[in-house]
C-alpha cells in the first residue's frame, strides 16, 4: 500500500510548550461545557466557584498525564523503570504551577470557612436580622373575608393543573410547572406559575411562539384560570439551552450570585422573573443576605437589576422564607453569646418548622411561630417578615405550636377524615387566631377552622369562611376569653318584615327579617326581651355580626325599636319561608 493512501495518524506535539497549548485547549473546551452546565458565578465568595476552578485543574493534570505518556519512543526507552521515569518527570513539570494554584485555592477556601464559622463570628451572625417588638392588635388589622387565602400551596398547584388540564389546545403541548409563588395581585392574594413545555420535542416545535400562557390561582375565591399572553415567554426554567432563565441571568451577570428565580406578574399581568442576588457578609462564605434583586421581562429577556431599597413595590417575593427562618434561627440562638447557644441555652429561641404568608398593606409577609430551644408543645410568640424589604417583628403571642392547632383542628372532624393545612395567622376579635383550612383526600378544601392560639381547646369549624368566624366568635363569648363590646359588629336600621321564634338549647330566639332583605337576625330573647312584644311594621335598629359572605342568618346583639307599627285589625298573612336552621335544632315557629 502506498503511503498516500496510508490514513495520517495524528501525532502528539514532542515539545513542552506544544503539549502544554494542547492541555491548556483541551481544559479550556471541557471547562466552557462544565460552566455552560454547571453555571457557577465568577465570585471568591462563591462555593461553586471554588468546584469549578478545583475541576478545571483536576481536567488539566489528566489531561497532561494523557499527552504526557506518548513522550517515551520505545525503541528509546526499553527499559519501563526508565520509561516510567521519565513519563512522570514530564508530568510534573507539566503540571507543577497547576497543582500550586489548586493547593493555594484548597488554601484560601479552607481558611475562608474557618473565618466564617458562627463560633468565631456569633455578634455578626445574630445581627443579620434585625428583629423589631410588634402589637399584635394594632399591626395586624382584622382583614375582611375576601382578603383571606384558604389555599396552601399544595392545593393551588392542583388547582392550577387541573386547569391546564381542561384546556384541550394546550395539555397535549404544555403542561402546569408545580413552581408558584404567592403574590398580591391587584389587592388580592393570588398564587401564579408558568406552564412549561410537555417534553423535548414540544419545546422543538413551540420554542419559536414561546410559553403562551400561565396560570393564576385566586387563593380565596380558589379560582384557577390560564391567562393567556399575546405574545409567548420564551424565557423559563424549561427551556434547556440559551434561553434557560437561569443561564441567560448567568451569562449577562457572570459574577452575580443568585438565589432561585421567582415567577412573578406586575400590576398589569406582565410576566416577570424574580432573581434575588446574594452575597456572603462575614467572613467569605458565611452570613448570606440579599442586596438586590435582578427583574427579568419572561417574554423578551430585558433585564435590570436594582439595589435592595430600589426594587419596584409590585415585587413580592424577595427575601425567601427559608433566608429569614435561616437568620433568626441565628439571632435567637445567639442572642447570648456562642457558648451559651450550646450549653446553657438562657433565652434561646428558634422558629418553628413551617411558615405561611400573609397580606398586608400590598405586601406578602412571612409567617412561622417561635419557640425555645427544647422545641416543645408552645409558641412563645411568631414573626411577621416582610418578603421585599426583610422588615421583621416580634410579637410575644404565648400559646400552641402550628403542629398543635392543627392536630386540635383533625381532632374536631376526625370522622371525616380531613386534614389540616399549614395555618395562617389572624386577628379575629382582637385574639391571635389560627386559620386553618380542611382538605378531603383531593387536596380540595372543604371546610375550615379557627383554633385559638392561646387556648388551643377553643375550636370553631364551619363550612365557609363567615359561618366559621361566627361559629369561634360565639366559642369566644362562651368561654368568656372576649366581650361583647370587643367584637366586630355593625348595625342595621328598617322596618320588621317578618318575625320567627325557636327554643334553642334551653333558649328562646327571635328571627327578625327587614324588608328588602333576605337575611334573618337572630336575637336571644333573654338578652332582648323587647324582641318578645315585637310587631311586624315596627322600625327597629339592630347590631349584629360583620360578615362579608352571604349568609341566611347573623348574629344579633342588641334591639333597639325605634317606632311602632299601626295597630292592624287582621293578623299578617302567614309567611312560608322558613329560615335555616342549623341541623339538629328545633323547628321554628311563628311568634304569637
Amino acid at each position: 500500500m502506498s503511503s498516500q493512501g496510508k490514513k495520517k495518524r495524528f501525532r502528539m506535539p514532542r515539545s513542552r510548550a506544544g503539549r502544554v497549548v494542547l492541555n491548556l485547549v483541551i481544559t479550556l473546551v471541557l471547562g466552557a461545557l462544565l460552566f455552560y452546565v454547571s453555571l457557577p458565578p465568577i465570585n471568591l465568595k462563591a462555593p461553586e466557584f471554588y468546584s469549578f476552578f478545583i475541576m478545571l485543574c483536576i481536567i488539566y493534570m489528566l489531561a497532561a498525564l494523557i499527552t504526557s505518556g506518548f513522550r517515551a519512543d520505545s525503541e528509546v526507552y526499553s527499559d519501563p523503570k526508565a520509561r516510567f521515569k521519565e513519563y512522570m518527570g514530564f508530568f510534573k513539570r507539566q503540571c507543577l504551577p497547576v497543582g500550586i494554584l489548586l493547593v493555594a485555592l484548597i488554601g484560601v477556601a479552607v481558611i475562608g470557612w474557618l473565618i466564617s464559622l458562627p463560633m468565631f463570628r456569633a455578634g455578626d451572625y445574630r445581627d443579620l436580622l434585625t428583629v423589631e417588638d410588634g402589637n399584635f392588635t394594632e399591626d395586624i388589622a382584622q382583614i375582611s373575608f375576601d382578603e383571606i387565602p384558604t389555599l396552601d400551596k399544595d392545593s393551588a398547584d392542583f388547582l392550577g393543573d387541573r386547569q391546564m388540564g381542561l384546556l384541550s389546545d394546550m395539555v397535549s403541548q404544555f403542561e402546569y410547572s408545580n413552581d408558584s409563588s404567592q403574590i398580591n395581585y391587584q389587592g388580592r392574594p393570588v398564587r401564579v406559575a408558568p406552564i412549561d413545555y410537555a417534553d423535548l420535542i414540544k419545546w422543538f416545535t413551540n420554542r419559536s411562539e414561546g410559553l403562551p400562557a400561565y396560570v393564576l390561582v385566586d387563593m380565596v375565591t380558589q379560582e384557577a384560570q390560564v391567562v393567556r399572553l399575546s405574545e409567548g415567554m420564551k424565557y423559563s426554567f424549561s427551556e434547556p439551552l440559551n434561553r434557560n432563565i437561569s443561564r441567560h441571568l448567568r451569562f449577562q451577570y457572570p459574577t452575580y450570585m443568585f438565589a432561585t428565580p421567582q415567577f412573578e406578574i406586575d400590576e398589569s399581568g406582565q410576566p416577570w422573573w424574580i432573581a434575588p442576588r446574594m452575597d456572603k457578609t462575614i467572613g467569605l462564605f458565611g452570613g448570606t443576605d440579599i442586596c438586590g434583586a435582578v427583574l427579568c421581562n419572561a417574554i423578551t429577556g430585558e433585564s435590570q437589576y436594582y439595589e435592595l431599597e430600589k426594587i419596584p413595590a409590585w415585587v413580592d417575593n424577595v427575601f425567601t422564607p427559608a433566608l429569614i427562618m435561616e437568620q433568626y434561627d441565628y439571632h435567637g440562638t445567639l442572642i447570648n453569646g456562642f457558648l451559651n447557644s450550646i450549653l446553657g441555652q438562657r433565652g434561646v429561641t428558634v422558629t418553628t418548622t413551617g411558615s405561611n404568608y400573609i397580606a398586608m398593606n400590598d405586601d406578602v409577609y412571612m409567617y412561622t411561630g417561635v419557640t425555645s430551644a427544647n422545641a416543645d408543645q408552645s409558641n412563645l410568640g411568631f414573626l411577621l417578615s416582610n418578603q421585599r424589604t426583610k422588615e421583621t417583628k416580634f410579637y410575644e403571642v404565648p400559646g400552641a405550636t402550628e403542629e398543635a392547632a392543627m392536630a386540635s383542628a383533625r381532632g374536631v372532624v376526625q370522622d371525616l377524615g380531613y386534614t389540616a393545612t399549614f395555618p395562617l395567622l389572624l386577628n379575629i376579635a382582637g385574639e391571635p387566631t389560627y386559620f386553618i383550612p380542611l382538605q378531603d383526600q383531593g387536596l380540595l378544601v372543604k371546610m375550615y377552622a379557627m383554633v385559638n392560639v392561646a387556648q388551643y381547646n377553643v375550636v370553631a369549624t364551619g363550612t365557609t369562611v363567615s359561618e366559621c368566624e361566627r361559629a369561634y366568635m360565639e366559642r369566644l363569648r362562651n368561654e368568656g376569653i372576649t366581650q361583647e363590646d370587643d367584637l366586630p359588629q355593625t348595625e342595621v336600621s328598617g322596618t320588621v318584615a317578618e318575625i320567627r321564634s325557636a327554643v334553642l338549647e334551653g333558649n328562646t330566639y327571635y328571627f327578625i327579617r327587614l324588608e328588602d332583605e333576605e337575611v334573618f337576625y337572630a336575637l336571644s330573647a333573654a338578652e332582648n326581651p323587647v324582641a318578645v312584644i315585637l310587631n311586624v311594621g315596627d322600625q327597629v335598629t339592630i347590631e349584629h355580626a360583620v360578615s362579608q359572605e352571604d349568609a341566611s342568618i347573623l348574629s344579633g346583639y342588641s334591639l333597639t325599636v325605634v317606632g311602632r307599627a299601626e295597630p292592624q285589625m287582621e293578623m299578617p298573612p302567614a309567611q312560608t319561608q322558613e329560615p335555616a336552621a342549623p341541623a339538629g335544632e328545633e323547628t321554628v315557629q311563628p311568634a304569637a
